[in-house]
């Protein structure tokens, strides 16, 4: 009940005509922010907390806050739209999303990832107000062996991504280690697979390789031909039916549940919710054989679970000062230049500033919901422009994209060959989901299994030693034993197997 009151008092400040603004204001930039490719959030966020100085501090907070999560929408929109992910949490979307949009419903499709990521984030935000303390103790007790086998539960699930060739779903996932492997070696300090370049470092940046893979190898394999292009929907069908509903439910719960858990988690991106989101989808959706091919549960799980990850991502930082993700790595950076240091002196010391912050998270999903689901007519007026005028404007989009990562023209040679890589494996049947899946975790696997190693002096045993870390292995060969079995099943049946994706 004192959270509560807490909470009451901090709706008075954050509904404040001038914090009400701060936060209008901070939803649209982050939702315009989040429709450039290669710009996102986290760069946004970076480049305005000089303008925040001179501010209020609880509006300068809640303002960069609502660019924060309005940023995922933004990506979600050129996801569905034009199958170019604008951060590595929409790129999983593009899957079923732009399916949808191809076959007339990205009304449809926009609509459900909007009332999904209201929900999700409302969810994880009432996390926020009443179980902040005892997860946050939980998520402490997540150190690199059982972050470790985490990752591991999401290498398992990539089972359910590989299509209809394993084989060639593996060569996809190997790649994708490969990529993620590029740069200085963690403990050796050595560059490796850089070919000398020293722009690769810091490694392979992956918003040019989704921008290259989704964005460009699109363009490339519809290049001559006349790409379908529906026309831009009416009213009545941007809103999902009762069908859509019924289906995309479930995918919304257990993309909250996903999200929330994995947001906890200091250093884990909400692109790894997303992904394991859709996987699970892929594992427990009565609709399953559908992913892939414009399945409303496709948007709907991972959606859910990126904004509910965003929101869980707050609870590490308000009560331990750790930030959970690069843009919440930004986010602390405001905190500290307005002379607040987050963690659990900031609840007595600030608390009129902390609960109006998390009174903001209530309103600026509420305020995404109110102006993006009726907009969605707006965004869907893309698909009324000329294919070769469009295609022109999103060769132009992918190129800035890649090029506003790092200000570096050797992202956009970047871009161009993994768009001509994506166009190949397009025209072979390799899916791009695996390759996705391992370029993001590749760094979190390595890193946790060189520092697991490093506090056991080189034994495995750590990983069984320690409960949480064995649970999280022993799920995981649940799953990946579950996969294979069912694999096993559908052969001896004649069973289809899963749609590629």
């Amino acid at each position: 009940m004192e959270s509560f009151s807490f909470l009451i008092d901090g709706f008075a400040t954050a509904l404040s005509p001038q914090n009400l603004l701060f936060a209008l204001v901070g939803c649209l930039l982050g939702t315009i922010l989040g429709l450039l490719p290669g710009i996102g959030s986290t760069a946004g966020m970076a480049i305005l907390i000089p303008l925040t100085l001179s501010m209020d501090p609880a509006g300068a907070i809640i303002m960069l806050a609502a660019i924060f999560y309005g940023g995922a929408y933004g990506g979600t929109i050129t996801s569905v739209l034009l199958n170019i992910p604008g951060e590595g949490e929409s790129a999983i979307t593009c899957l079923d999303g732009y399916q949808m949009t191809l076959r007339g419903r990205a009304g449809v499709a926009l609509t459900t990832a909007g009332v999904g990521s209201f929900l999700g984030g409302t969810v994880a935000t009432i996390a926020l107000v009443f179980a902040a303390q005892p997860l946050s103790e939980l998520g402490l007790q997540i150190g690199p062996p059982e972050f470790f086998s985490l990752i591991l539960i999401g290498l398992a699930l990539l089972v359910g991504l590989v299509g209809r060739s394993v084989l060639m779903g593996l060569i996809s996932a190997c790649l994708g280690l490969l990529i993620a492997m590029v740069g200085i070696d963690p403990v050796m300090g050595e560059p490796r697979f850089t070919f000398g370049l020293p722009h690769f470092f810091d490694g392979v940046s992956y918003v040019p390789v989704l921008v290259g893979l989704f964005g460009l190898g699109e363009l490339l394999a519809t290049t001559g031909g006349s790409a379908p292009r529906p026309a831009a929907p009416r009213l009545r069908d941007m809103l999902p039916s009762r069908v859509d509903a019924r289906r995309s439910a479930p995918a919304v719960a257990r993309g909250t549940a996903i999200g929330g858990v994995i947001g906890l988690i200091p250093g884990v991106s909400s692109a790894i919710s997303s992904l394991l989101a859709y996987s699970t989808e892929r594992k427990l959706s009565r609709h399953r054989s559908e992913l892939g091919t414009g399945a409303v549960e496709g948007v709907a799980a991972p959606e859910t679970a990126n904004n509910s990850h965003s929101n869980a991502s707050f609870i590490p930082l308000f009560t331990l000062g750790i930030p959970a993700s690069p843009a919440i790595a930004v986010l602390m950076g405001a905190f500290l230049q307005n002379g607040l240091t987050p963690g659990p002196t900031l609840f007595t010391e600030e608390p009129d500033l902390v609960w109006a912050v998390i009174a903001s998270l209530f309103i600026g999903n509420l305020l995404l919901l109110i102006l993006n689901v009726p907009l969605v007519g707006l965004w869907t007026r893309i698909l009324a422009i000329p294919y070769s005028v469009l295609r022109a404007v999103i060769f132009a989009f992918v190129i800035i994209g890649s090029f506003a990562v790092a200000n570096s023209v050797a992202d956009i040679y970047v871009m161009i060959f993994f768009g001509i890589l994506g166009f190949v494996f397009r025209q072979v049947g390799i899916p791009l989901a695996p390759l996705v899946l391992t370029l993001i975790l590749g760094p979190f696997l390595e890193g946790a299994l060189r520092e697991s190693l490093q506090i056991s002096q080189g034994s495995f045993a750590i990983f069984i030693d320690r409960p949480l870390s064995l649970a999280f292995l022993i799920l995981a060969g649940v799953i990946l034993l579950g996969s294979v079995l069912s694999s096993s099943f559908k052969r001896k049946a004649g069973l289809p197997a899963d749609a590629e994706v």
